[in-house]
């Protein structure tokens, strides 16, 4: 799964670790996001919807490999 996390960060300007705070991770979990390298569960999912104002398609996006 590929994601826009680190562009729809930018669009509303803030830092991972503002992101972390505001959803109640860290901001090595909002990286690993970032990174490909760990998928959220729905509720983050969610509650990372409801920052970015979008549906979670809008960020999250499955790929061949899922």
């Amino acid at each position: 799964m590929e994601n826009r996390i680190k562009i729809e960060r930018a669009i509303i300007n803030i830092t991972q670790d503002e992101l972390a705070q505001r959803i109640g991770v860290s901001r090595q979990t909002i990286n690993s996001i970032e990174a490909n390298r760990y998928v959220p569960s729905t509720v983050l999912a969610l509650k990372l919807s409801q920052i970015f104002n979008k549906s979670v398609n809008e960020f999250f996006i499955l790929t061949e490999k899922d």
